[in-house]
């Protein structure tokens, strides 16, 4: 019986024009804006696309843009991040700063069970980009503004960058009246606490909006701080007010993003800069792993009951977890990355398949900017990566080794260590490379055929 509703439900998609939303979000320094940028391009043309069953089969006859459905979101900005990637003087394009959207339509031939039906079909992307910090927010719809504010402190304790303002909040009486000037100083300087921890690779910067605006700065929902509030708080007091527009923003942005754009997602990527996280040290790498876990809260509506009713019943049904900038090392570390990313996220996998979606994980570079080589030294060979940094000039770079056990880097991130014992881990900045692309080639990359095939593969 299954099977005969399956065939149904195929039969009806292609009877009509599915509709593939596709939801790309990652944390700071991820590259989504490149990955959205690389896959239109490289769908559109096909030559470096083979791990796509419909692009190396031929099915896929043409694919072209199209006005997105959404009138009231912001146009993904395609053609400027193209021309800055593959321009005469390449540069990496501005990262995301709010919901945008591209719709990228396909002409397809139908294969299997439908292969006889006549002529192709049309199936619409609609991708949708999103900032990763606000998918966080979703953690603050459990919380009060209590539990929340003695959560951010006492992570923010012992992070030098940060002990101004602990200080300042601690000293502040939230039982004290409200003053106005008081909490528009201290949401300006807890906020940019939050843009000092992103800029140093912590991920657990919420409240998302802080970092990305847009038309709510110096709004009321946005000018609250975390104070050590204990027991009930009299109406009129820095504490009172500072709960209530907390709620406010739950109410007011948090929900509603996760109503009208969440809710509609089919499919999902989450990027992570992984080798950014182990450059940085243990510290960042269990923050990665924790912020990953919190992610997939997103896509386990049953345990929420009031996300459950914003998702009005949909779920996710594919998710592919990507460790970017797989670029920066020799290809032979590329199975030790992709081990490492799935160890990273595990816990959320198995969460998120428990919940009816199917997980993935592996090592993508969205644009590949280096060569390989290797390079002799101390009596060994050493697999390197070439590539162009600031300035234009190019070095080869051997970022050390990863460990073929994930272990031997989650053990000593979950157990507080604050530093690698026995190895170093560089990570390089390179910068976009001229292209030269033949006519049918999109710009090259390592997997994003694999990644699209996963993605998409079972709809086209």
């Amino acid at each position: 019986m299954r099977g005969v509703e399956a065939a149904g439900e195929r039969v009806s998609q292609a009877l009509f024009e599915p509709v593939i939303r596709l939801g790309v979000t990652g944390l700071a320094r991820s590259g989504k804006t490149v990955f959205i940028t690389s896959l239109v391009a490289n769908l559109i043309d096909r030559g470096r696309m083979h791990g796509l069953a419909a692009a190396r089969e031929g099915r896929i006859e043409a694919a072209f843009l199209q006005p997105q459905p959404d009138d009231t979101v912001a146009r993904f900005d395609y053609e400027g991040n193209l021309a800055a990637l593959t321009g005469a003087d390449p540069h990496w394009p501005e990262s995301t700063r709010a919901v945008s959207e591209l719709r990228l339509s396909l002409r397809v031939r139908p294969a299997g069970f439908l292969a006889g039906l006549p002529g192709p079909r049309s199936v619409h992307l609609d991708i949708v980009d999103y900032p990763g910090e606000w998918l966080l927010d979703l953690m603050l719809l459990e919380r009060d503004y209590e539990q929340w504010a003695a959560d951010v402190l006492a992570r923010f304790e012992g992070r030098d960058f940060a002990r101004d303002f602990v200080t300042r909040a601690r000293a502040a009486d939230p039982g004290a009246d409200h003053d106005e000037a008081l909490a528009q100083d201290l949401a300006l300087r807890f906020a940019g606490v939050l843009r000092d921890a992103r800029a140093r690779g912590w991920h657990d910067c919420t409240p998302g909006r802080f970092l990305l605006p847009g038309d709510l700065e110096g709004s009321p929902v946005l000018t609250f701080a975390p104070l050590p509030v204990t027991g009930r708080l009299r109406r009129g007091s820095l504490g009172r007010e500072m709960a209530r527009r907390f709620e406010a923003y739950k109410n007011l942005v948090v929900k509603p993003f996760f109503r009208d754009h969440f809710s509609r997602i089919d499919r999902q990527v989450v990027l992570v800069d992984v080798l950014g996280a182990i450059h940085d040290g243990p510290a960042a790498v269990e923050d990665m792993r924790r912020a990953m876990a919190g992610i997939l809260g997103a896509f386990r509506p049953g345990r929420n009951g009031v996300l459950a009713r914003l998702l009005r019943g949909r779920r996710v049904d594919r998710i592919l977890f990507a460790a970017t900038k797989a670029d920066h090392l020799h290809h032979v570390q590329h199975p030790r990355l992709s081990a490492i990313m799935e160890a990273l996220t595990r816990d959320a996998r198995e969460r998120a398949r428990f919940a009816g979606a199917e997980t993935a994980g592996m090592a993508i570079a969205a644009l590949r900017v280096t060569t390989e080589e290797m390079r002799r030294h101390d009596g060994r060979d050493l697999p390197c990566v070439r590539g162009r940094l600031a300035g234009g000039r190019e070095a080869a770079f051997y970022p050390g080794d990863l460990p073929e056990d994930p272990s031997q880097l989650l053990g000593p991130a979950r157990a507080g260590a604050e530093a690698w014992l026995d190895a170093e881990f560089q990570a390089m900045r390179f910068e976009p490379a001229p292209l030269t692309l033949r006519p049918g080639d999109g710009p090259p990359h390592i997997r994003l055929d694999r990644a699209a095939e996963f993605l998409i593969g079972d709809r086209l």
